[in-house]
């Protein structure tokens, strides 16, 4: 970790396996639930959601687990999924 990076959860020192939280890796999380819960909330699995909105399979599930953050954009798309998720499946069908 950078020491320019600022934590915002710090370690809790009784918990040897715990770690700090920078606001970056907050974030991260936070975008990985917004697009999990969109998913699970249209009861679709990865990859029933990757093919029907034209997301690579491996991207939404590093973007689901946090090990990538998912761009700006990429959140744009996916509250517009959330909010019209038929319009979109038919505007990306080809």
């Amino acid at each position: 970790m950078a020491k320019s990076e600022r934590i915002v959860l710090p370690a809790d020192p009784a918990d040897a396996e715990d770690f700090d939280v920078t606001a970056a890796a907050m974030d991260r999380g936070q975008r990985a639930r917004l697009i999990r819960q969109t998913r699970t909330k249209m009861g679709l699995s990865q990859p029933e959601f990757a093919a029907r909105f034209h997301v690579p399979v491996g991207t939404l599930r590093d973007w689901e687990q946090a090990r990538a953050t998912a761009p700006d954009f990429a959140i744009a798309y996916i509250k517009v999924i959330a909010q019209f998720p038929e319009i979109v499946a038919k505007a990306v069908a080809w």
